[in-house]
């Protein structure tokens, strides 16, 4: 049974990343590349600094012939209650991308106090401080 636990969650761990851990992997400029799967629209109202606006919809073989294949690619949607960072990263993974899908997407990066981008700012800051229950 142990075993079977500790499968389980190195599982998980495979493929979702949480907000406070992709901001460190940003900070230490690791190979990741942030893709914002929700419509342009709301990119350009608040968005991860750094993220790409991607529509899950348009991740096809036909929009990702010039990704590059040795970067991992998180994906984001608004949160809980909107699956486009799981069709996203479903359909990345399907094209052969490494892939992870970041828990919470975007409310959850807020919630969680850090920065967010806009198209209508250079930056925003969330007030509230940036820390981790988990680590």
């Amino acid at each position: 049974m142990q075993q079977q636990q500790i499968d389980h969650y190195a599982h998980k761990l495979e493929f979702e990343i949480d907000s406070w851990d992709l901001a460190e992997a940003q900070k230490a400029k690791d190979d990741i590349v942030v893709l914002d799967a929700r419509s342009a629209q709301a990119y350009d109202q608040a968005h991860i600094p750094g993220a790409v606006s991607f529509p899950h919809k348009r991740m096809t073989a036909e929009h990702t012939g010039d990704l590059r294949r040795d970067a991992l690619y998180v994906v984001y949607c608004d949160g809980i209650g909107c699956n486009a960072s799981t069709a996203g990263a479903l359909k990345m993974a399907r094209l052969g991308f490494r892939v992870k899908e970041l828990i919470g997407g975007l409310d959850w990066w807020k919630r969680s106090g850090f920065p967010l981008a806009s198209a209508h700012a250079q930056q925003a800051t969330n007030t509230a401080a940036a820390s981790c229950a988990c680590d």
